[in-house]
């Protein structure tokens, strides 16, 4: 099972350059997703792996062959599009072995993969059935039974759920999980939600005009953003930046203004001071998740900073509360245990944990 490598890979549509030089390797079996917003070329480097879309530099490997000028039919991969693609005059049976009659697969053989991939994705039941009679969770999966009975070296799916209502997007992403796990194969996944990103990848590459921001595992791009994008496009609710001065009293410390009030002087860890002292003097971007400032009692650590700060909305969720106030000219999310919430309006005892926070360059937008 071949993995993938993208080397040097340059996309220009006339003068406009979509990828700048994007390299990856991507180990087989792997489960490799490409996240990003909208137009930042994620869909345009899979296309281009696929062989729908030509590359103006660099070269794709598939195992160890480079593939750039061989034609999509010849890759040995397959693709699961968004919009599932299914000829709607044809039985849920005709659309998957439609490709295999092409190839002139033995009917043995059709029949053989047929069963197999029906009975995988629960699909048996509507063999006989048109598209139009299945819901957009079941179209979804004989789409990807269409692909997998080429039994590809490489899966590349382009954002197969986002036509999907929020429950059927969860249960296809289980799915999808299991999917890969039964069968080993290598898979590139593009989406512009970075929850299905943080569910499904063994590693993520997080992308933004044209170039690769992070590549790395989802613990490490959550936990370790390489910089002010990643930290702000991954997770939900994103992390807070507020900019603050550092300075040297009783320790390395970060001093947000605040709205007109006291100033608010957070104590940087030790562990950050070394790179923190570098910049005293300097304004930096401090990042907390919304997880790591809550309520006095919802966290322990020697880390911790508490201050007081009027709550101005209040956004219950379940299993959690989240409380906006402001800090430092920006709203700042807390995320807090239900009976620890207040009402809009009062003043709160905020905890931050400063061991889990992040400090970045605000010119260069790198994490110091």
């Amino acid at each position: 099972m071949p993995g993938v490598s993208l080397r040097n890979i340059w996309k220009r549509f006339g003068t406009t350059e979509v990828l700048k030089g994007i390299s990856l390797d991507l180990e087989e079996g792997e489960f490799v997703v490409l996240v990003g917003p909208s137009g930042c070329g994620k869909s345009t480097l899979l296309n281009i792996v696929a062989g729908l879309e030509t590359l103006s530099e660099g070269d794709v490997l598939i195992g160890d062959r480079v593939v750039n000028d061989v034609p999509p039919k010849d890759r040995n991969i397959a693709m699961v599009f968004q919009s599932y693609s299914l000829y709607p005059t044809k039985t849920v049976r005709k659309n998957i072995t439609f490709g295999m009659e092409i190839r002139r697969v033995e009917k043995a053989h059709q029949d053989a993969a047929l069963r197999s991939v029906s009975e995988l994705l629960h699909i048996d039941p509507y063999l006989e059935r048109k598209p139009g009679q299945l819901s957009g969770g079941q179209r979804q999966r004989v789409a990807m039974a269409r692909a997998l009975v080429r039994d590809p070296d490489v899966f590349l799916f382009d954002e197969p759920l986002s036509n999907l209502d929020a429950k059927l997007r969860i249960e296809m992403r289980t799915e999808i999980k299991k999917l890969h796990k039964r069968l080993e194969k290598s898979i590139i996944y593009v989406t512009h939600d970075q929850i299905e990103a943080m569910t499904l990848a063994s590693r993520i590459a997080v992308m933004d005009a044209g170039h690769i921001r992070q590549f790395a595992p989802p613990e490490e791009i959550y936990e370790s953003p390489a910089d002010l994008f990643v930290a702000s496009f991954i997770g939900s609710p994103p992390m807070n930046i507020v900019r603050g001065r550092v300075e040297q009293d009783d320790g390395i410390r970060i001093t947000v203004e605040n709205d007109g009030g006291p100033a608010i002087r957070f104590p940087v860890p030790e562990k950050f001071a070394a790179g923190a002292s570098a910049y005293l003097g300097k304004d930096v971007d401090l990042g907390l998740r919304p997880e790591t400032v809550t309520a006095e009692g919802g966290q322990t650590g020697s880390d911790l900073f508490a201050f007081d700060r009027p709550i101005e909305l209040v956004e219950p969720t379940g299993p959690d509360t989240m409380l906006v106030f402001g800090l430092g000219g920006q709203e700042v999310i807390a995320r807090v245990r239900p009976e620890d919430a207040r009402p809009a309006g009062q003043q709160f005892r905020f905890v931050a944990n400063m061991a889990k926070a992040k400090l970045f360059d605000p010119e260069t937008g790198r994490r110091i």
